[in-house]
């Protein structure tokens, strides 16, 4: 087998007389994880979303804990982590946070963290609690639309439609209308629909698919 077949090349050095043989080891080459970060949010997105409506009579979100702490959680977090390597730190900080943020509320749903229960009986502070929490990841998501807007539309459109469900799920609870729940909900499905296509545009690399998936890259001119 062959030093390139390895994954190491030899360096020689000599050293009174000897010949000294150091296997420099090969780059690592780490795959693209976009599409794992992206399939993961919108899978976990649209399942909450569904629930928000109500959909078949569902109410109580509390399945989605599942997905939240391992799916939208652990694999996008991972996702992130695998982005700092790649040197993108729009991705890295992307996935890694909202991959805590799906954790972080998985927490909160799950009763022996004691979150909900430390409010009792009073209702009304837990809903002014998760609306602050809410809106608190609107900001974060604004942000980072900022940051996208020289990326790609569809990544601009998935965070203005993210940040739109962000506000209504928190005036839902601020002011405890179902209508502004289920508002919320409708556009949670839509951010996942376009987190799933971004994720499959990832996914269908060049000169290895079938067709692609434009992403609607922004000219950007340049600036001497």
């Amino acid at each position: 087998m062959s030093d390139t077949e390895k994954g190491t090349s030899n360096h020689t050095q000599h050293y009174g007389g000897h010949a000294n043989f150091h296997p420099t080891p090969a780059p690592i080459r780490i795959a693209n994880p976009g599409a794992l970060g992206l399939f993961s949010f919108a899978s976990t997105t649209f399942i909450l979303s569904l629930y928000n409506l109500n959909a078949r009579g569902v109410a109580a979100p509390n399945v989605v804990v599942g997905m939240a702490c391992f799916c939208g959680g652990l694999a996008q977090f991972l996702a992130g982590m695998w982005e700092f390597p790649r040197g993108n730190v729009f991705g890295a900080t992307a996935f890694t946070s909202y991959g805590a943020f799906w954790m972080s509320y998985a927490t909160i749903l799950i009763p022996n963290s004691g979150i909900l229960a430390a409010y009792g009986t009073n209702q009304d502070e837990l809903n002014q609690a998760l609306g602050i929490y809410l809106i608190t990841w609107f900001v974060f998501t604004f942000l980072l639309m900022l940051g996208a807007l020289r990326r790609n539309l569809s990544f601009v459109a998935l965070l203005f439609f993210l940040c739109i469900t962000f506000v209504l799920l928190a005036v839902g609870f601020w002011s405890a209308k179902v209508n502004a729940t289920k508002a919320g909900g409708g556009f949670g499905i839509l951010t996942a629909c376009i987190a799933y296509y971004c994720g499959l545009s990832e996914l269908l690399v060049k000169g290895e698919s079938w067709f692609t998936l434009p992403l609607g890259l922004i000219k950007q001119e340049r600036v001497d």
